[in-house]
């Protein structure tokens, strides 16, 4: 049987190593697949570059619309990545009735519904497992592995560059800058680290992840996305010594406003699509993944909790996932479409309307840290505005200023509470003359 013709759109650091892992694992892979899989066409503007990857037996152009038009190709990879001319490419592959593999996270989380849309009219498929999470599974193991619960969260690390500073930040007491430099000397963090350190990169991820698991459209735009910008050194450490550890989770959860209590919020069921850094308990598994590694938790009705650990990018390990697709599509592209698994694990005419929920409605626990003049009563109007806004407090610590004997770190743990009387609170504390500096706010998440 003839080999599947495989185009590829880019051969940057992803590109090769798909190539070289094809290759590598040829006969391995079609065992698996039933037939061989060979990449006959590669698109990519540097083409001396890209002849000295894959030699002389492969085609090389310089136009990726010539691998699209050619009728001998029967899947397009598309590792271009961004939201301009990779849409046009992709939407023109659909369009010519070719099955597409991409590992354009950035795409999908934007323009997906619109993509998925285009390919399911023309019976064709979309494949996306290396946009999220690298080399691990954890869309197949949402789209099949868990295809039988209803998913109640998913807590994910999924960005390796903010979690390796903040691996750092903590383990040798850093500032941010300083370990962002190293991580770019590394090859961690991209020149303008602004996607990864502000947070978008994973909630691309993110929003992903919460369009298969609740069968709701990705919808990006709705996130609510916060960086690791802005933490500091001491925060970590404070965090470290009341036995938590910081960490960057894109979150998606399925709740009931209803439960919240809060009489300005309609009870509703939605979704929270939220990125931001995140106290975890330190004797949780996701706590104690360190470096650029990844993990994703998951909590299920069935199930339980499960957890998925692996390298979150590179070369090899996204090749891994790339790979995985173009067998699926191998061993899937002569079924009919209705027996295809769906793209976002929903028939299509049975996505979900649940809305992305805003952020003032979410509900979760507190670290709060204040720089308050080292005074008698301070202690006491704090306290006493948040239990005005209905925040009850599970401990507080003082720790000596770092600038003067005359300033305190005041560290307060909150019970769970709603963002939006958070909000009212710290507007009302940090107007108090004995609060000396921004107040610190990081979301607590126990993960149980």
């Amino acid at each position: 049987m003839k080999p599947i013709q495989v185009g590829l759109l880019g051969i940057g650091t992803v590109g090769r190593g798909t190539f070289e892992v094809l290759k590598r694992n040829q006969e391995e892979i079609k065992r698996r697949a039933g037939r061989g899989i060979e990449i006959a066409m590669v698109a990519d503007l540097d083409t001396e570059r890209a002849k000295a990857i894959v030699g002389s037996q492969v085609q090389v152009v310089n136009d990726a619309k010539a691998i699209i038009v050619n009728p001998e190709i029967d899947i397009v990879v598309e590792l271009i990545g961004g939201y301009g001319i990779a849409k046009e490419l992709v939407m023109s592959a659909i369009d010519a009735g070719k099955h597409v593999v991409t590992a354009n996270k950035a795409l999908i989380a934007v323009h997906g519904t619109e993509i998925f849309a285009a390919a399911h009219k023309k019976g064709v498929m979309i494949c996306f497992e290396a946009a999220v999470a690298g080399g691990i599974p954890i869309i197949k193991a949402l789209r099949e592995g868990l295809t039988a619960n209803r998913i109640e969260w998913i807590a994910g690390i999924i960005n390796g560059t903010t979690n390796f500073i903040l691996s750092e930040m903590r383990d040798k007491g850093l500032p941010f800058d300083v370990v962002l430099k190293q991580a770019q000397e590394l090859g961690y963090a991209e020149a303008d680290p602004t996607f990864d350190i502000e947070g978008v990169d994973a909630a691309h991820k993110a929003t992903i992840l919460s369009a298969i698991a609740f069968g709701i459209p990705v919808q990006f735009n709705k996130a609510y996305v916060e960086g690791i910008s802005k933490l500091q050194a001491q925060d970590i450490r404070y965090a470290e010594q009341l036995g938590y550890r910081i960490k960057l989770l894109g979150i998606a959860k399925r709740v009931n406003t209803a439960a919240s209590g809060a009489k300005e919020i309609d009870g509703v069921e939605g979704v929270e699509l939220r990125v931001h850094p995140c106290l975890v308990p330190s004797k949780r598994l996701i706590a104690n993944v360190e470096g650029a590694m990844n993990a994703v938790m998951i909590q299920a009705d069935a199930v339980g909790t499960t957890l998925y650990y692996g390298k979150g990018a590179g070369s090899e390990p996204t090749a891994s996932a790339v790979i995985a697709d173009l067998v699926d599509v191998t061993r899937l592209m002569t079924a009919d479409p209705l027996n295809r698994v769906p793209h976002l694990a929903f028939q299509p005419d049975s996505m979900s309307d649940l809305a992305i929920l805003p952020m003032d409605s979410v509900r979760t626990s507190y670290y709060l840290r204040l720089v308050v003049a080292d005074e008698t009563g301070v202690l006491a109007k704090i306290t006493g505005i948040l239990a005005e806004t209905d925040i009850s407090i599970d401990a507080v610590l003082q720790r000596p200023g770092s600038e003067s004997k005359q300033e305190t770190d005041l560290i307060i743990l909150t019970h769970s509470c709603l963002e939006a009387h958070m909000n009212k609170a710290l507007t009302k504390i940090q107007s108090l003359k004995s609060v000396l500096a921004p107040i610190v706010r990081i979301r607590k998440e126990d993960l149980s």
